[in-house]
């Protein structure tokens, strides 16, 4: 069961290390003068693949949280 959890768990870790960058890349591309004039087109855009990837990150930071949960389970 461990060689199939292990793999799981680095693949989840991949894709949160991958939303964190999508993330921050997102965050980066906004530019100062958007964020306080509210006027940038792309502020919106931006501020929404920045919650998408947030999310994303979310989600897989759970699960890899529960596949070593159930790894500390079969361990004992």
């Amino acid at each position: 069961m461990n060689y199939i959890l292990i793999p799981v768990l680095i693949v989840l870790c991949i894709l949160v290390v991958v939303s964190l960058v999508r993330g921050i890349i997102a965050f980066l591309k906004t530019t100062k003068v958007d964020l306080e004039t509210g006027e940038g087109e792309t502020v919106t855009d931006m501020q929404l693949m920045q919650n998408k990837a947030m999310f994303a990150r979310i989600k897989y930071q759970f699960a890899a949280i529960v596949v070593v949960a159930v790894l500390a389970l079969l361990a004992n």
